[in-house]
């Protein structure tokens, strides 16, 4: 049986959805809202504040006119495990039009069994579809040095759940930013995390897919 004592992360969770609980969009003709889950990759890890790609995607909307509000609810560490977990509090509280999932590759960096993360997946998307929102799936890769089976598999999940679900993909969240010869220029010293000038590049890969959806 679950203790009655809160884990960080239910705090967080909770806090998030609190401080939000007044965006829903439910209303016809009201702005998208677009929620984001994610890991450190959408929640600035080694940033300063408002300069991650999710931040930048807000700045975009208001260029292009497109009076969207974005609700980040991405925590560092987190797997689709625990993305899966407080979902469904963020989707009852936010009411979201849009979510994004940008979540795996901790489950990579854990060693988590694969079948597990498309289980979550599967289970997230469905959810938010559920809930009536367009849902964009951001993909992930893992190093060489995983092994060539691996990172082929691993690869291979995100654009399954998306076309088995009918759902948005990014094919690859850090296309341009580790895929090039001077990847590591990109990173910071941990070499997982991107450093800020990578953001931009971030945002390109997944702004075409999202403004898709937004039409």
């Amino acid at each position: 049986m679950r203790s009655a004592a809160w884990t960080r992360r239910d705090f967080i969770a909770a806090g998030l959805a609190a401080a939000y609980a007044g965006a829903s969009a439910a209303a016809p003709g009201a702005p998208p809202v677009i929620l984001v889950v994610g890991d450190s990759l959408s929640a600035e890890y080694g940033l300063k504040r408002g300069s991650g790609w999710v931040a930048l995607l807000e700045q975009r909307l208001a260029r292009e006119k497109i009076p969207a509000k974005v609700v980040n609810a991405s925590i560092s560490g987190d797997t689709t495990a625990g993305g899966r977990s407080r979902l469904p509090g963020l989707l009852n509280q936010l009411k979201p039009t849009h979510v994004i999932l940008e979540l795996g590759a901790n489950d990579a960096l854990r060693g988590l069994p694969l079948a597990m993360t498309e289980d979550n997946l599967n289970a997230m998307t469905q959810a938010a579809q559920k809930a009536g929102a367009r849902v964009l799936l951001v993909g992930m890769q893992v190093p060489p040095n995983y092994g060539s089976d691996y990172t082929q598999r691993f690869g291979a999940v995100f654009p399954k759940v998306a076309k088995d679900n009918k759902a948005g993909l990014v094919p690859f969240l850090l296309h341009n930013v580790a895929d090039v010869p001077d990847g590591l220029r990109m990173f910071q010293a941990d070499r997982i995390h991107p450093k800020e000038e990578a953001h931009p590049l971030i945002l390109d890969n997944v702004w075409p897919e999202l403004k898709k959806q937004l039409k």
